[in-house]
């Protein structure tokens, strides 16, 4: 399962204020904004109860981990901390229960148990850093911790033996103050994940939740076959498939071209949120499928399509919560979910809808005064949460790098090319390996692409380019709305120029 991220990776042995990512601007706000993020995310790395490395915390009123969230947040910011990448997940498997069972997050306090808390695979997130570093002992112990964070799981949240994996509170997704869980309690009984309250609607069959456990499998037999373990990578591909179809078959309601919970009477719980796209983000369904979910509800302007896009509870759904309050995922559009986006826009191929989500999410982030949880999606304010959250933080500087940088993207190296206005000079330069680099300079509104500070591509268009390491050109993708003309000035004249369409890949 391919999750792109922000830029290159070092060796997690290398020292650990190493970054491989450098960007400097011309534009005084975008230069101001992204040292503030760059500031506030080493503000936020600090130290949890049993794990003595440093992590990044979620930040803001959230003081610690949380297992939804901090691996993922972690794999983001390996451009810059690769040791703080690996600490966000280590951590967990440090205090992982010998039953099996993960900490739903581990605050500056203590380690919780008493919900699951789930929504990106921490085995994928894992399997995804340990390609990039190479690390052996990490896979090992992501290997392990992760199968049997899976069969506890299996042992403990199927109690109507459907295959499917339940939700017993509304903390096991991380839907606070959402009404999909309206009137279910947060936590599970006595603070022990293994409990269901009593609640006669409990427990629901979740489709994020059995998402992200098919997602941890899909991980699991990549990280097994790269053990040499086949027989073991061809069970988890067998599970994997087996709650695929499942989720397909029980939890997805055509008509509606959307993903419902299932509640212990066999009813949809029929609230159109996030949940959606948190299925769509373990790439769960078909291309066929997945156009048409999109076209009803995520390319839609009166559901998730908003201005700024994507709301956690669809704007027609009457269930939307307005006003908007603190921390609510009833509504509002939520920084956590925009970092996400890429990891499923990019696999089903909407990297123009992709770059105008994060353009709309980076230009109300360079209004705001600093990085909040959540905003608006009809106007982009952002609520007035208590100040310094790492998630909107790494949205900054990721989407920053995704829109006009170069990124590493397995063997290859993406060059995402929007040169900004003539008097803007901006320079993007990625460290791809110690005997490499990769750099785009934008001045008087063109871009030049340098390898080694050789130039390989002089370019005014708007246009992503994928290009080996040797800068021998591979592909060129439409990440403007509409088609456009890309006229590319390589050593050689001519020039060379082509028509794109929007999302549309050219094979060169």
């Amino acid at each position: 399962m391919h999750r792109p991220t922000l830029g290159a990776i070092t060796e997690h042995s290398i020292a650990s204020d190493a970054s491989g990512i450098s960007f400097q601007t011309t534009d005084p706000r975008l230069q101001s904004h992204y040292q503030s993020a760059l500031d506030l995310l080493a503000a936020n790395v600090q130290k949890v109860p049993g794990y003595q490395k440093p992590v990044l915390i979620e930040g803001s009123v959230y003081r610690g981990i949380w297992l939804e969230c901090g691996p993922h947040e972690g794999l983001v910011y390996s451009a810059i901390r690769p040791d703080v990448a690996r600490n966000n997940h280590l951590a967990f498997f440090d205090l992982q229960r010998e039953d099996g069972q993960l900490p739903c997050n581990i605050k500056l306090t203590e380690a919780g148990y008493g919900q699951i808390q789930t929504v990106v695979p921490i085995a994928a997130t894992a399997w995804e850093l340990c390609q990039q570093t190479h690390d052996g002992q990490l896979l090992e112990a992501a290997y392990s911790s992760c199968g049997r964070w899976d069969g506890w799981l299996r042992k403990y949240r199927d109690s109507r033996h459907t295959g499917l994996c339940e939700g017993f509170c509304t903390f096991d997704t991380g839907h606070d103050n959402s009404p999909r869980w309206a009137g279910i309690p947060n936590r599970c009984p006595d603070g022990d994940a293994r409990k269901c309250p009593t609640v006669p609607s409990l427990p629901r069959l979740c489709p994020d939740l059995s998402a992200t456990v098919y997602g941890g499998r899909v991980a699991l037999a990549a990280m097994a076959r790269a053990q040499g373990r086949d027989s073991e990578a061809d069970n988890w591909l067998e599970l994997a498939t087996t709650i695929r179809q499942l989720i397909l078959d029980r939890l997805y309601d055509p008509a509606d071209a959307a993903f419902y919970d299932l509640d212990a009477q066999n009813q949809f719980v029929r609230i159109r949120g996030d949940v959606i796209s948190r299925v769509l983000g373990e790439h769960v369904v078909s291309q066929e499928l997945f156009e048409a979910i999109y076209r009803r509800q995520i390319d839609n302007p009166s559901a998730f399509w908003a201005p700024y896009p994507l709301p956690s509870i669809a704007l027609d759904d009457p269930h939307f919560v307005r006003p908007i309050p603190r921390n609510s995922w009833g509504g509002a559009s939520q920084a956590l979910t925009a970092l996400r986006a890429p990891g499923w826009m990019e696999h089903y191929k909407k990297p123009a809808d992709l770059a105008h989500l994060m353009q709309q999410w980076v230009d109300a982030l360079l209004r705001a005064p600093d990085f909040r949880q959540q905003l608006d999606p009809l106007t982009g304010v952002f609520t007035d949460d208590p100040p310094g959250y790492s998630p909107a933080a790494l949205v900054l500087v990721d989407f920053t790098w995704r829109l006009a940088g170069v990124r590493k993207l397995g063997d290859d190296l993406e060059w995402n090319v929007r040169p900004p206005a003539a008097n803007i000079h901006a320079r993007f330069h990625l460290r791809v390996n110690p005997a490499l680099t990769a750099e785009i300079r934008y001045e008087s509104g063109r871009a030049q692409l340098f390898l080694n500070s050789h130039r390989i591509l002089t370019t005014n268009s708007v246009v992503r380019l994928t290009t080996t390491e040797r800068g021998e050109f591979r592909t060129a993708v439409g990440i403007v709305p509409q088609k456009s003309t890309v006229v590319m000035h390589q050593a050689h004249p001519p020039p060379r120029t082509f028509l794109i369409d929007a999302n549309a890949t050219v094979d060169m």
